[in-house]
């Protein structure tokens, strides 16, 4: 049986410390067919040098855009593969994630959409440590709690994301996570314990400059697709901004003390937001 195309688009921009990681990664897959599509936004550090090595291999282009999701939606629209997904350019695949993905998607014609583990990787492409907050699909906790998808180990039917009208350009930091809660409202998702990709943790990941204004940008995605003005979730990543934030731009106010008086607040803030909604009695939220 013919296997089905594949379809992975890379979105970039001033990435060359990382992007020939990124580009073997997809090239060394034991799986036959493979559409890559690189879409750059303009680079001016030597990013297209390292692209042109492997355009025979490669559909790319490289040009102004309105950001990374716009950047992902060209990528997807350009693609013919009837499975897709993103992989971003300081990010890599782990050995037999799109055959493991594909035989997954054959088998089983209901599921829309798949994830799975991952690992946190330094600058250098070591392993921090598997990421640990991936578990078995629960809208609800998408939805209230957090966004524990790790976005390389994703895979879709291209046909369903076109029918959810790809990424929210609107978004800045949430735009995955907005795009797995749709998916779970409309289609079914599969959690898959295997080890897909990798997320590179460095000093300018979008993340990790977002302060609030990513803040800002969760709860927004929480309110738009949940019925909570306040929900769990909110709580925890309000707290983990606010840490950052802090330790950030008043180191020593922080080291001398103020990191205790925050652990006091999110000791208690954590008992009241929880116990008054409710998440421990429906067994959604952990304790």
């Amino acid at each position: 049986m013919k296997k089905p195309l594949v379809s992975i688009v890379t979105p970039s921009f001033n990435q060359s410390l990382y992007i020939e990681e990124t580009i073997k990664s997809v090239f060394t897959q034991d799986y036959p067919r493979i559409e890559y599509i690189i879409i750059d936004g303009g680079s001016i550090d030597n990013t297209l040098e390292i692209v042109k090595k492997y355009e025979d291999r490669i559909h790319w282009i490289s040009e102004p855009d309105d950001g990374q999701a716009d950047a992902v939606n060209k990528g997807f629209r350009m693609s013919q593969g009837e499975i897709v997904a993103w992989l971003n350019s300081d990010d890599t695949y782990c050995p037999g994630a799109i055959k493991t993905a594909v035989d997954y998607l054959l088998q089983h014609s209901d599921v829309c959409m798949i994830y799975g583990d991952g690992y946190e990787i330094d600058e250098r492409g070591m392993v921090i440590r598997k990421f640990p907050y991936t578990q078995r699909f629960d809208l609800n906790k998408l939805i209230y709690v957090s966004d524990y998808i790790l976005q390389p180990t994703v895979f879709m039917r291209k046909k369903s994301l076109c029918e959810l009208d790809l990424l929210d350009t609107s978004l800045t930091w949430c735009m995955d996570w907005d795009l797995w809660i749709r998916f779970g409202k409309r289609y079914k998702v599969a959690y898959i314990p295997f080890f897909f990709g990798n997320s590179r943790i460095h000093s300018n990941t979008k993340t990790a400059l977002g302060g609030f204004r990513r803040l800002q940008e969760i709860a927004y995605v929480m309110r738009k697709h949940g019925n909570k003005r306040f929900p769990p979730g909110l709580l925890m990543y309000g707290y983990d901004t606010l840490v950052t934030v802090i330790r950030t731009r008043f180191p020593l106010l922080y080291n001398l003390g103020l990191k205790y008086l925050l652990h006091l607040l999110k000791y208690f803030g954590r008992k009241v937001i929880y116990r008054s909604q409710d998440a421990f009695r429906d067994t959604w939220v952990a304790k």
